[in-house]
Protein backbone atom coordinates (compact mmCIF):
# COMPACT_ATOMS: atom_id res chain seq x y z
CA UNK A 1 0.00 0.00 0.00
CA UNK A 2 1.25 3.70 -0.69
CA UNK A 3 1.03 6.27 2.38
CA UNK A 4 -1.60 7.76 0.54
CA UNK A 5 -3.78 4.96 0.78
CA UNK A 6 -3.16 4.03 3.95
CA UNK A 7 -5.68 4.73 6.48
CA UNK A 8 -4.96 5.86 9.75
CA UNK A 9 -6.33 4.17 12.92
CA UNK A 10 -7.00 7.35 15.75
CA UNK A 11 -6.99 5.73 19.86
CA UNK A 12 -8.58 8.97 20.90
CA UNK A 13 -11.71 9.04 22.99
CA UNK A 14 -13.01 12.27 22.34
CA UNK A 15 -15.59 11.83 19.43
CA UNK A 16 -16.92 8.27 20.96
CA UNK A 17 -17.34 10.30 24.14
CA UNK A 18 -19.10 13.18 22.32
CA UNK A 19 -21.51 10.64 20.38
CA UNK A 20 -22.25 9.18 24.06
CA UNK A 21 -23.16 12.55 25.46
CA UNK A 22 -25.24 13.33 22.44
CA UNK A 23 -26.89 10.43 22.73
CA UNK A 24 -27.37 11.25 26.11
CA UNK A 25 -28.72 14.46 25.66
CA UNK A 26 -31.15 12.94 23.04
CA UNK A 27 -33.31 11.24 25.22
CA UNK A 28 -35.07 14.30 25.99
CA UNK A 29 -35.39 15.41 22.43
CA UNK A 30 -34.02 12.72 19.61
CA UNK A 31 -32.26 15.21 17.66
CA UNK A 32 -28.91 15.17 18.85
CA UNK A 33 -29.16 11.03 18.62
CA UNK A 34 -29.02 11.45 15.20
CA UNK A 35 -26.22 13.91 14.97
CA UNK A 36 -24.44 11.22 17.21
CA UNK A 37 -25.40 8.16 14.89
CA UNK A 38 -23.71 10.03 11.44
CA UNK A 39 -20.72 10.93 14.05
CA UNK A 40 -20.54 7.40 14.27
CA UNK A 41 -20.83 6.16 11.08
CA UNK A 42 -18.02 8.63 9.84
CA UNK A 43 -15.63 7.79 12.10
CA UNK A 44 -15.80 3.96 12.66
CA UNK A 45 -13.33 3.40 10.02
CA UNK A 46 -10.85 5.32 11.10
CA UNK A 47 -11.01 4.02 14.73
CA UNK A 48 -8.48 2.11 16.18
CA UNK A 49 -10.28 -1.54 17.09
CA UNK A 50 -11.03 -0.50 20.93
CA UNK A 51 -12.82 2.87 19.86
CA UNK A 52 -14.22 0.71 16.73
CA UNK A 53 -16.31 -1.44 19.48
CA UNK A 54 -17.41 1.42 20.75
CA UNK A 55 -18.45 3.07 17.85
CA UNK A 56 -20.13 -0.32 16.48
CA UNK A 57 -21.98 -0.51 19.96
CA UNK A 58 -23.32 2.65 19.69
CA UNK A 59 -24.60 2.40 16.15
CA UNK A 60 -26.42 -0.84 16.73
CA UNK A 61 -27.89 0.73 20.40
CA UNK A 62 -29.33 3.37 17.75
CA UNK A 63 -30.57 0.86 15.54
CA UNK A 64 -32.00 -2.00 18.28
CA UNK A 65 -33.96 1.30 19.99
CA UNK A 66 -35.29 2.41 16.85
CA UNK A 67 -36.79 -0.71 15.82
CA UNK A 68 -38.67 -2.04 19.34
CA UNK A 69 -39.96 1.90 19.32
CA UNK A 70 -41.33 1.75 16.01
CA UNK A 71 -43.06 -1.59 17.40
CA UNK A 72 -44.32 0.28 20.52
CA UNK A 73 -45.25 3.08 18.49
CA UNK A 74 -47.50 1.06 15.73
CA UNK A 75 -48.89 -0.89 19.50
CA UNK A 76 -50.01 2.81 20.62
CA UNK A 77 -51.21 3.98 17.19
CA UNK A 78 -53.84 0.92 16.66
CA UNK A 79 -54.75 0.94 20.20
CA UNK A 80 -55.81 4.46 20.19
CA UNK A 81 -58.65 4.11 17.76
CA UNK A 82 -59.69 1.05 19.03
CA UNK A 83 -59.74 2.36 22.94
CA UNK A 84 -62.87 4.24 22.20
CA UNK A 85 -64.34 0.81 22.57
CA UNK A 86 -62.46 -0.13 24.84
CA UNK A 87 -60.43 -2.70 23.41
CA UNK A 88 -57.56 -0.97 22.37
CA UNK A 89 -56.91 0.10 25.84
CA UNK A 90 -54.43 -2.91 26.45
CA UNK A 91 -52.42 -1.97 23.47
CA UNK A 92 -51.57 1.61 24.75
CA UNK A 93 -50.54 0.57 27.68
CA UNK A 94 -48.15 -2.61 25.96
CA UNK A 95 -47.09 -0.13 23.27
CA UNK A 96 -46.14 2.64 26.26
CA UNK A 97 -44.65 0.12 28.51
CA UNK A 98 -42.05 -1.01 24.99
CA UNK A 99 -41.42 2.35 24.26
CA UNK A 100 -40.40 3.24 28.35
CA UNK A 101 -38.38 0.47 28.40
CA UNK A 102 -36.45 1.12 25.32
CA UNK A 103 -36.05 4.50 26.86
CA UNK A 104 -34.53 2.99 30.02
CA UNK A 105 -32.44 0.09 27.79
CA UNK A 106 -31.15 2.82 25.92
CA UNK A 107 -30.20 5.25 28.40
CA UNK A 108 -28.00 2.08 30.78
CA UNK A 109 -26.65 0.87 27.70
CA UNK A 110 -25.11 4.34 26.97
CA UNK A 111 -24.41 4.83 30.35
CA UNK A 112 -22.37 1.39 30.50
CA UNK A 113 -20.38 2.71 27.07
CA UNK A 114 -19.28 5.95 29.50
CA UNK A 115 -17.81 4.01 31.76
CA UNK A 116 -15.99 1.50 29.34
CA UNK A 117 -14.63 4.37 27.48
CA UNK A 118 -13.63 6.32 30.69
CA UNK A 119 -11.74 2.81 31.74
CA UNK A 120 -10.34 3.02 28.20
CA UNK A 121 -11.76 -0.32 27.70
CA UNK A 122 -13.13 -1.65 24.49
CA UNK A 123 -16.77 -2.28 24.73
CA UNK A 124 -16.89 -6.22 25.33
CA UNK A 125 -19.62 -7.13 23.67
CA UNK A 126 -20.98 -4.78 20.96
CA UNK A 127 -22.90 -6.88 18.99
CA UNK A 128 -24.89 -7.92 22.49
CA UNK A 129 -28.42 -7.34 22.48
CA UNK A 130 -29.11 -6.48 26.45
CA UNK A 131 -26.02 -4.68 27.61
Amino acid sequence: MSDSTMVTRTDSRTLPAVVYGLYLVGLTHGLTILIGLVIAYANRSTASPKMETHYTFMIRTFWLSIGWFMIGAVMIAVGVPLSFVLIGIPLVVLGGAICAAIWIWFAVRCVLGVIHLARDEPYPRPYAWLV
